[in-house]
């Protein structure tokens, strides 16, 4: 039996605030001129916020060793649900067009994407764990990719991009923190960037070049080399292939990132209206409750992925910069736990648990000001919706948990 947990006041604190000042916010976002259905999804947030709320106190009463021994059937029931999205998914919001949502009936009862976050960092991380030395080649790395790369594609095939960067996002950041070399990285990493370097034929051969260098230096084995440059070539000549084949709404958000005013009334408009908000809130902001791009109406999707334009447009840079610094310190404090772990599984948990965070921040609040494109990914604590909220304290109590065990000194994995 576990011993009872040790309260992370700064975790639970930072979490409880981000939590109540985004339900302040969902209710702002739902104070238009013209009454909506949104008005009241403040109290189902509410609702939301406390069922996680005793999730997290469940999770922090077990122990890390039962979380690790219940991982990998939590995993493949992740898989499970998600593959179920293919057959009977349903869509919702900038998301209409997806299979993300389980529903029965008319009725979401939730995203499975949002639980298998959680659990894909578990899986992860007893992965990792399990490997005595930090990976030193590409071969060393296919049972993390493999777990990372399952509910990944059947992400991509709802499709939901959103969701499949946040995976990306933890993979990498996982394989750092167990300590893989970033030169191994970089080369991981390189069919991508050939990818999106492939627009520009000047951008794409001088990346090569560089590539071609870096594995002269990294020198890995003599098939990895090969293999690497094959498929950089061969994503750069499908580009245009892939391009044909996404979904118009998808070639729209992505041609709207580089011009927004080239469809101001259509694709462009969400992004030109969400700077417009963000823009016209100042330093103090037009105040609680009376945003008028919000209240109006202008501002698409207000109360989940551009509720930062709402803040913006109604507490201004102050109130920014009071939610970005809440983040901050939640993830400095959950680096700390990270640290400080007993063992490498508790460690990677903690830290894979926090890149996912960090990578919903980074792509939310870029996109609401035109720096990434739009995703439909939500704001952690802030963004109205029910599985989001419940997976968000569930990661707390596991954080919690490893936190309250974790006492010692700072950590080393592999380095």
């Amino acid at each position: 039996m576990s011993r009872p947990i040790v309260a992370d006041y700064r975790l639970l604190t930072a979490a409880g605030i981000l939590s109540v000042f985004g339900v302040a916010m969902v209710y702002s976002a739902g104070q238009t001129d013209t009454p909506t259905a949104v008005a009241t999804v403040y109290k189902s947030q509410i609702l939301w916020l406390l069922i996680g709320l005793g999730f997290a106190y469940g999770v922090g009463h077990s122990s890390v060793r039962f979380i690790e021994w219940v991982t990998t059937p939590l995993y493949l029931l992740s898989i499970f649900l998600l593959g179920l999205t293919l057959v009977i998914g349903k869509g919702a919001g900038t998301a209409a067009s997806t299979k993300s949502w389980l529903a029965i009936g008319s009725h979401r009862i939730g995203q499975p994407s949002e639980i298998a976050k959680v659990t894909v960092v578990l899986m992860l991380a007893k992965v990792l764990a399990n490997q005595r030395e930090a990976p030193k080649s590409l071969l060393d790395l296919w049972k993390p990719a493999v777990v990372v790369a399952i509910p990944w594609l059947i992400i991509m095939l709802q499709p939901d991009l959103g969701t499949g960067i946040v995976f990306i996002g933890i993979f990498f950041a996982m394989l750092y923190w167990a300590g893989v070399a970033w030169p191994l990285l970089i080369l991981i990493a390189s069919p991508a960037i050939s990818l999106i370097l492939s627009f520009s034929v000047g951008l794409w051969g001088a990346w090569f070049f560089i590539l071609l260098a870096l594995v002269l230096w990294y020198r890995p084995y003599l098939i990895e080399g090969i293999v690497l440059m094959v498929l950089n070539v061969t994503t750069g000549v499908i580009a245009p292939m892939m391009w044909e084949k996404l979904a118009p709404y998808q070639q729209n958000r992505l041609k709207t990132f580089i011009d927004p005013t080239a469809d101001p009334r259509a694709s462009g408009y969400h992004v030109i209206q969400s700077k417009v908000a963000i823009g016209s809130g100042g330093f103090f902001g037009k105040g609680f409750t009376m945003g008028s791009q919000k209240r109006l109406a202008f501002l698409p999707e207000q109360h989940t992925d551009f509720i930062f334009s709402v803040v913006g447009e109604e507490l201004g840079f102050l109130g920014v910069t009071v939610v970005l610094s809440l983040f901050l310190w939640l993830f400095l404090r959950i680096t700390q736990v990270a640290e400080r772990a007993n063992d490498s599984y508790s460690s990677l948990v903690a830290f894979g648990l926090m890149s996912g965070w960090f990578v919903h921040v980074l792509v939310n609040v870029g996109m609401t000001l035109n720096l990434m494109p739009i995703t439909g990914i939500p704001l952690p604590f802030f963004s109205y919706g029910g599985s989001f909220m419940l997976a968000s304290w569930l990661a707390i109590g596991i954080l919690m948990r490893i936190s309250g065990e974790g006492r010692g000194s700072a950590l080393s994995l592999y380095r």
